[in-house]
């Protein structure tokens, strides 16, 4: 089957139906840019949604350790994955896809144009023959027809006998010069009718069959392109669908993992103060306003009087202090975590402990790695001055006695906590020895007994947000560090939740950077804050802390 024999005639459709196959590619082409923009915008809308639920950066609370809250995070990560890989499939289709097209649509009009040009020519050229064969043609009738007359007026003359033989010798030689202008033209017109006839039969049966069939071949080509591109446009699709179905086994996975005995745990781990419940009200005996004498009377009603309202501010306070969804109070945090409940207090101590504990470690083996060093060079003076590394030494020996000092400072904190347990009577004691307490502010141990007649006896109330629990329940040990930047570029830090940084200065990294553009580092002072990534050289290192 070939356009060029079975269409030979069909110029003009042919010129239609390859205009509409390039229509029909250009349309798809359209169809294909709209399903990307769809993807994008999708992908755009579940990072934007991610984003608005993720926590945020800026935010003192600590991280979320409730399993559902965990579970809900790791969802909203997998989500994030899952939005890329539309991203994915939005670009491999604007690669694989749509840029082809693209390209192949405009290759193709340049084909098409060149191929109806040389059929447009091809039947011009053969229009000249037949308008050149037909003049021919046309000139030899009208010379026949001229010698046709020249023969009548010869036979007529020649028949006349009034005719003069001058006359007759006239009209014979006009017949041969039109009979020989006939012959002529005859001869002509035969040799321009053979010439059309071959050049028609060139025509249809060699050029046009030829233009045709690259007309065919590109429309064939088209129609196999388009075949490509819809595999295309299915396998970008399909490429991504093991990378969607970890995400959504991600998704499933972080839902198993929900354990609401363990959230119930957290929550009494989190909130549980370690006191006792109150005891029983004493009975109040108003019958002896009947009986008493009245001196006795205004003693014994004062001192009740004092005493009630102290019990029912008491319980007033516990209840305002332990209830687990209440508005965490305000109040000024020690170093000691007296201001703590002591169940809280003892873990808080724990944990400075396990930390400081672990810097001790780590200027243990510091100091060691000194003093191999120092040997080394002391053994091969070539290699280094020990005298050198001399300060460095003594700044480690300094830091490792201050690190003990604190450790037993806290471990007597620790144990004094311990001890109260079973009683809590020299709580008080305790913390005048361990801290000072300024004047004008009630102790915060005196805010927790469980004594009323020990609550009357603290000074008065002049910033009542003092006896309250305080904001350390959101308290963060400081986060390790993982590694040291050190700026490329100044960075001023306006905004909040940022730190500003000078050219060259040096930080520590206690927060990779996750995707955002941003990493969390620390000052020597312990100032914290949000940096720039593409502002900052950063090194990790494994097993470093923060000063």
């Amino acid at each position: 089957m070939s356009w060029g024999t079975e269409l030979w005639d069909q110029f003009d459709s042919l010129d239609k139906h390859t205009q509409w196959g390039i229509d029909f590619l250009e349309r798809y082409a359209k169809f294909v840019k709209e399903r990307i923009e769809i993807e994008q915008n999708y992908a755009k809308q579940l990072r934007n949604l991610v984003k608005k639920y993720c926590p945020k950066r800026s935010s003192k609370d600590e991280e979320p350790r409730f399993t559902s809250c965990v579970a809900f995070f790791n969802i909203l990560n997998e989500l994030n994955d899952y939005a890329g890989q539309r991203e994915v499939v939005a670009e491999e289709m604007a690669h694989r896809v749509y840029g082809e097209l693209m390209r192949y649509a405009h290759d193709l009009k340049t084909e098409r144009k060149m191929h109806l040009q040389e059929g447009r020519k091809a039947q011009q050229y053969l229009d000249m023959c037949w308008k050149q064969m037909d003049n021919s043609k046309r000139k030899f009738e009208r010379e026949c027809r001229e010698a046709e007359k020249a023969q009548q007026s010869y036979e007529r003359l020649d028949n006349d006998t009034n005719a003069t033989k001058a006359d007759v010798e006239k009209a014979k030689q006009q017949l041969n010069l039109r009979t020989h202008m006939a012959d002529e033209n005859k001869n002509e017109y035969a040799a321009q009718l053979q010439n059309f006839n071959g050049e028609q039969h060139k025509h249809f049966y060699v050029v046009i069959p030829q233009i045709y069939k690259q007309l065919q071949e590109m429309d064939e080509r088209r129609t196999v392109k388009l075949s490509e591109c819809y595999r295309g446009f299915a396998d970008s699709e399909r490429k991504v669908i093991p990378i969607i179905s970890k995400c959504l086994e991600g998704m499933i996975l972080a839902a198993k993992s929900v354990d609401e005995r363990r959230d119930s745990q957290m929550v009494v781990d989190s909130f549980k103060s370690g006191f006792e419940p109150p005891g029983d009200f004493p009975f109040e005996d108003y019958s002896q306003h009947i009986y008493r004498t009245i001196s006795d009377g205004t003693i014994s009603a004062s001192k009740q009087e004092s005493g009630k309202v102290d019990v029912k501010t008491t319980v007033g306070k516990a209840k305002g202090k332990l209830w687990l969804f209440g508005k965490k109070p305000k109040g000024t945090a020690l170093e000691d975590f007296s201001h703590l409940p002591p169940e809280q207090r003892r873990k808080k101590l724990q944990q400075r402990i396990d930390e400081l504990n672990r810097e001790l470690q780590k200027e243990s083996d510091q100091k060691e790695a000194l003093n191999k060093m120092k040997d080394v060079y002391e053994k091969n003076p070539q290699m280094g001055d020990p005298g050198s590394l001399q300060p460095k030494l003594a700044e480690t020996m300094n830091n490792i006695d201050r690190l003990r000092m604190e450790i037993h400072k806290n471990e007597a904190w620790l144990s004094e906590v311990e001890g109260k347990t079973g009683g809590r009577g020299d709580r008080r004691h305790s913390s005048d020895i361990n801290h000072l307490v300024t004047q004008g502010r009630e102790s915060p141990e005196g805010s927790y007994t469980d004594d009323a007649n020990q609550e009357v006896r603290g000074p008065p109330q002049q910033h009542g947000h003092h006896n309250e629990f305080d904001d350390e329940f959101e308290d963060d040990d400081p986060l390790p560090a993982i590694g040291h930047c050190k700026a490329i570029y100044p960075f001023d830090g306006h905004n909040e939740g940022t730190l500003a940084m000078k050219e060259g200065e040096v930080l520590y990294i206690i927060e990779e950077d996750k995707g955002d553009g941003w990493t969390r580092a620390r000052r020597q002072n312990g100032e914290e804050g949000y940096v720039p990534t593409s502002y900052i050289d950063v090194t990790l290192e494994k097993n470093s802390k923060g000063s």
